[in-house]
């Protein structure tokens, strides 16, 4: 199979099995891989059905190269990081494509410090090895592989950190992923009552799309209310993002949710977030007395920064939600326990957390399509625009304008030909005003640049 260069993503390799990718490319990772890591190796994979296969090739690559390998088998990503480091790897992929569709597979590498293989960060080293052939000659040596009882390691090492929550009723949409293989047997060892939904784990995503979207979660919010339940919450299908909602069926953006559980923390400190936060997250977490930081959206870059700062946490309005007691892990299945706990010690209704949250008018993610080659000089354009219009400008990630009815934020995506907008504005009357604002500036962008 000729490998194309468009699966090498920002944070993974990802695509369309037997299309994109297949054995004969995870071998070719695992030999890539296996010249940038030292020391033992953690392999883990999703439900895919794909995954089996693409496990052995990959592991076949590792060995090839000199390195052991540890098989975790069917466990959550953020369950993968852990095994790295509970078994002192000296770095581990994952195979999975996290919430695309049950044709597609990838890879998702790290290192033994915690570091994602991502763009800048080793991603087109690997690239490069692969897709020119350059492998180099299989070790001496050869690794031998593994097979361990990872699953239980997991699961005690979650229980461990939560005392029983007896009485607590919530609900989980598992997307028929890897969530459920765990999260069933932590509510039980913990006296939780869970009602389970599309928790049918064979590799198909027969109740919906791994992608725990508004509308894909819509039985989960009947549930809940109808069931009278104290929350819900939906695992994307590897477990590192978690969707709640709350008792009234309200879907909580990531940055809410963040918000909430921020009451959960013992420890004060650095909280970081991502530039399409709500300014209410921020003034919630000064009320709480934890300092503020915005930085860029992606996973590989709030997980390191969390770690470099030593932050208590960190998010983002996606719905990945960062722990300093993980050593920065986005644990979907450790967040619902938070929340889980939260809810269980303050006996208050998750919708009354909520609401004490301030709330401004925002838009969705608006998406313009945009080449690549065009997509940066567009955003230097408009931010200098800004700038000329009085706006106070910061360039973190794209240009996120401040003025007096509330802020903008253009963005080069990190992933597709596109530019992203979000607005927040103070008043419901403004947030109109400024998308027009932001639409014309793109618009008169793209036609000069």
């Amino acid at each position: 199979m000729k490998v194309s260069p468009h699966i090498f993503r920002a944070y993974d390799i990802r695509g369309v099995y037997r299309v994109d990718l297949d054995e004969s490319l995870a071998y070719s990772v695992g030999r890539a891989f296996g010249k940038i890591v030292t020391g033992k190796v953690v392999v883990g994979r999703d439900v895919r059905r794909s995954g089996e296969s693409l496990v052995k090739a990959l592991c076949d690559g590792l060995t090839d190269a000199g390195h052991d390998v540890l098989n975790l088998g069917v466990c959550t990503t953020p369950a993968c990081y852990f095994g790295g480091r509970f078994y002192r790897a000296g770095g581990g992929v994952m195979v999975t494509a996290s919430h695309n569709p049950p044709d597609w597979n990838g890879f998702k590498m790290f290192l033994g410090d915690g570091e994602t293989v991502s763009q800048g960060a080793g991603m087109e080293k690997i690239r490069d090895m692969i897709i020119n052939g350059d492998l180099g000659s299989p070790a001496k040596e050869k690794g031998v592989v593994e097979k361990v009882d990872f699953q239980s390691v997991y699961i005690q090492h979650i229980v461990s950190r939560f005392s029983p929550m007896y009485g607590l009723r919530m609900a989980a949409d598992f997307s028929d992923g890897s969530a459920s293989l765990c999260f069933p047997q932590i509510c039980e060892k913990l006296g939780i009552t869970l009602r389970q939904l599309n928790n049918n784990p064979d590799g198909y995503f027969r109740g919906h799309m791994p992608e725990p979207t508004e509308e894909n979660i819509s039985e989960l919010k009947q549930v809940v209310i109808a069931e009278k339940l104290d929350f819900g919450v939906a695992f994307d299908g590897d477990a590192d993002r978690a969707v709640f909602v709350d008792d009234m069926g309200r879907v909580l953006q990531g940055d809410i949710a963040m918000a909430v559980l921020l009451k959960t923390l013992d420890k004060k400190g650095i909280i970081v977030y991502d530039v399409n936060s709500s300014t209410a997250l921020k003034e919630m977490a000064e009320k709480l007395g934890f300092t503020p930081m915005e930085w860029k959206v992606g996973r590989a870059f709030l997980h390191r920064k969390v770690r470099e700062l030593g932050a208590v946490m960190g998010g983002e309005k996606s719905n990945h939600l960062y722990f300093g007691e993980l050593e920065g892990d986005d644990d979907a299945i450790y967040a619902a326990l938070k929340m889980a706990t939260l809810l269980h010690r303050t006996k208050t209704s998750l919708s009354k957390h909520v609401d004490e949250i301030p709330k401004y008018p925002t838009t969705p993610i608006l998406v313009y399509d945009c080449p690549d080659e065009k997509k940066f000089a567009v955003i230097e354009k408009i931010s200098e625009r800004l700038s000329q219009m009085g706006f106070k400008t910061n360039n973190l990630d794209g240009v996120k304008a401040y003025g007096e009815e509330g802020w903008i934020l253009i963005r080069a995506s990190n992933t597709m030909p596109q530019i992203k907008m979000s607005i927040e504005a103070k008043k419901a009357e403004s947030l109109n005003m400024l998308r027009q604002l932001g639409e014309r500036l793109i618009r008169e962008a793209m036609e000069t640049v």
